[in-house]
């Protein structure tokens, strides 16, 4: 057990792991830009640290400031969260140098799950299928451009190390090739340090169906089932439901042990999620690496979703407590008084509003008590 972690993200990424040590007995750093002098996770933590300027690369990206300030607080791990470093494999390299724990996958790992391209590469090579798209990295829009229209439009454009929807652009027609490449590559270099691009095939109204999976360290590995993830704004996911409606029972089994499959071929330890897309057809494809999963709730947007196996100790506390512990602006709290399922799923949180006449923007906190 660790006596102190750093946390190298910000903002609610950080609120979460920094809630979760604090119930293990675990003192935390903050690091934070200068733009983020007064965040919330800045106040929450033991300790913060300014690590540079409010642009990323000077910052949250900066591996020399951040392990400068692992070594410096004495911490003894850093919790990446997910985007910036998270899947960074020479940072994660760098951490085992100075004898730092990098809480997620090895560096090998990462190298080759975090790189969506070599992790297609190691897809097809296990069996697992994927969209149909590069086998290597693209750096130009020229030859960017040759290769979408080997492919066919509508094609996708993706960063190499992106996620959460940045350097990412879907192009329907040549002449927006070159512009949409290029918008993609400079956001990418700016959320991830990193201008590697590829190119696959479109698949248009798909569903996004992600497989939670554990693996353990001698070769174990399970699925947990699925959550379907297909309403999303910005290509950033707003509700999540489980079981999938859009899975029969043939489906679900082969997306299953294809996900187990995926997370073995690249020896995945730890918590992860496997995603697909599924096609109309109910066709489905590897769509991105096995990613770790970060410790802490899930959110219902705009609304916490917290079940009793987390807040157990919380049922008989003040909502004034309940308010600082998840760091919101308290408006309302709503507490699930029928004793819902352990999992709330849309339709129950839709007829829980019903019933009490609440809308979504009136609540902040949902709490849904087994």
């Amino acid at each position: 057990m660790f006596s102190k972690v750093l946390i190298a993200n910000r903002g609610e990424i950080a609120v979460r792991i920094i809630r979760a040590c604090r119930e293990m007995g675990i003192r935390t750093v903050a690091v934070y830009s200068e733009a983020d002098k007064d965040a919330l996770h800045t106040q929450l933590a033991d300790e913060s640290v300014c690590i540079g300027k409010a642009q990323a690369l000077d910052s949250y990206l900066n591996m020399e400031r951040i392990l400068s300030a692992t070594v410096a607080s004495g911490a003894e791990a850093i919790h990446p969260g997910f985007g910036f470093l998270s899947e960074n494999s020479k940072f994660a390299e760098l951490c085992d140098k100075c004898n730092i724990t990098f809480i997620g996958p090895s560096a090998e790992v990462i190298e080759k799950t975090g790189n969506k391209q070599e992790a297609r590469n190691t897809m097809i090579k296990a069996g697992v299928p994927v969209i149909p798209g590069t086998k290597e990295p693209v750096m130009d829009a020229a030859r960017g451009k040759e290769i979408a229209a080997s492919i066919g439009y509508p094609v996708m454009i993706k960063a190499a190390l992106g996620g959460g929807g940045k350097g990412m652009r879907a192009v329907y027609d040549e002449k927006d090739f070159e512009k949409e490449f290029n918008n993609a590559q400079r956001e990418a270099i700016n959320g991830f340090a990193d201008g590697t691009m590829y190119i696959e095939k479109y698949i248009e109204n798909p569903r996004h169906i992600e497989f939670q999976i554990l693996a353990d360290n001698y070769g174990n590995v399970i699925h947990l089932g699925e959550r379907d993830c297909s309403i999303q704004r910005n290509h950033q996911k707003m509700v999540e439901e489980s079981p999938s409606a859009a899975l029969d029972e043939k489906t679900r089994q082969q997306m299953g042990e294809m996900a187990v499959k995926a997370a073995r071929a690249v020896g995945y330890t730890n918590a992860g999620t496997v995603e697909f897309l599924l096609d109309k057809n109910k066709n489905f494809y590897f769509m991105e690496r096995p990613r770790a999963v970060i410790t802490g709730v899930g959110a219902y947007y705009p609304d916490y979703v917290l079940t009793n196996e987390e807040l157990s100790r919380m049922v008989d506390t003040t909502d004034e407590w309940i308010m600082t512990r998840i760091g919101i602006k308290e408006r309302r709290i709503l507490r699930d008084a029928d004793k819902g399922s352990a999992y709330l799923g849309a339709r129950a949180v839709e007829d829980l509003f019903r019933k009490t006449g609440l809308k979504p923007e009136e609540v902040d906190l949902l709490i849904c008590c087994t």
